[in-house]
């Protein structure tokens, strides 16, 4: 029994981050070993779980039916096993995170409330840039990033679910503009770009569609250094803005914007706290890792 359990979660681990490699770093196993018992679990249930290529990892079916299962399970053993190591060791002391106003508003800020409402004893410092903070130098416990981002020699801890990217605007903009049916046709569009900070090249809007990748480098009225104020130009009509699709779901949902593309967006991995392994972790922070981490 200890043994499968021990496989259901090591499969769960290989499922989120969709790499053996990114797995056994984590878990602090070796690659061999993670594979192994993914043919363990596979061969004691009697169906495939992992479809495997040599670029991606991806679940099956039953796989993916048996990862919405364990999540919730073994999330709640997690948070129960912290809270009984946490007894007798009140967390107290400022832990400081250097994020991005996405993450803050969309994962970050439900659960930092409920820690400070929970332990009042810890004082929670945010430097909300988009910019990429260099988090030794400017001492911060940790920072939020996309996983493109995090450096390798740094731990890397899910905090959030995978996302997508939403190429939007207002109804109106379309009905005199037309709507973009590829990517290519953002040529002759009006593009919200975003340059994060000052010394940065604009970003470029990245698609993928049937293994097919590509990088558009677009132009238009407005150059922004955060994703909030071109979602206003987008609802102000100016044009098209690319941002993450949590930003913008309760403006598509209540007409105001419109998304065009979808089938260009796929899915990829969202946020993670990252922080460097070389640093003793005070009790405060353990708990933020421990309540913010992805189950």
């Amino acid at each position: 029994m200890r043994e499968e359990l021990s496989d259901l979660a090591l499969f769960m681990t290989v499922a989120e981050e969709r790499s053996f490699t990114q797995a056994a770093t984590q878990l602090g196993l070796s690659q061999s070993a993670v594979s192994h018992a993914i043919r363990r679990l596979e061969t004691s249930v009697g169906i495939k779980l992992l479809n495997r290529t040599s670029r991606r990892v991806s679940t099956t079916d039953a796989g993916e039916k048996l990862l919405a299962a364990l999540r919730p399970g073994l999330g709640m053993i997690n948070a129960r096993i912290e809270e009984l190591r946490l007894l007798g060791d009140t967390p107290r002391g400022l832990v400081r995170i250097a994020t991005s106003k996405p993450a803050l508003r969309t994962i970050l800020w439900p659960k930092l409330s409920r820690i400070i409402s929970d332990y009042p004893e810890i004082q929670i410092e945010l430097n909300v840039e988009s910019r990429l903070t260099d988090l030794a130098e400017e001492r911060f416990d940790a920072g939020v990033r996309l996983r493109e981002f995090v450096s390798p020699d740094m731990i890397a801890v899910k905090i959030g679910p995978p996302i997508r990217l939403a190429a939007v605007a207002t109804p109106g903009y379309f009905q005199q503009h037309g709507v973009p049916e590829h990517p290519d046709d953002l040529d002759n569009h009006a593009c919200l770009a975003l340059r994060f900070h000052a010394h940065a090249s604009i970003y470029d809007w990245e698609f993928e569609k049937d293994g097919e990748e590509l990088v558009k480098k677009i132009s238009g009225p407005f150059i922004f250094s955060e994703s909030d104020i071109a979602i206003e130009a987008a609802k102000a009509g100016h044009g098209i803005a690319f941002v993450t699709e949590p930003e913008v779901i309760g403006s598509i949902e209540n007409g105001s914007l419109r998304r065009v593309l979808s089938d260009w967006c796929p899915p990829f991995d969202g946020y993670y706290l990252c922080y460097s392994g070389r640093r003793n972790l005070s009790s405060a922070f353990r708990l933020v890792i421990d309540r913010l981490r992805y189950a």
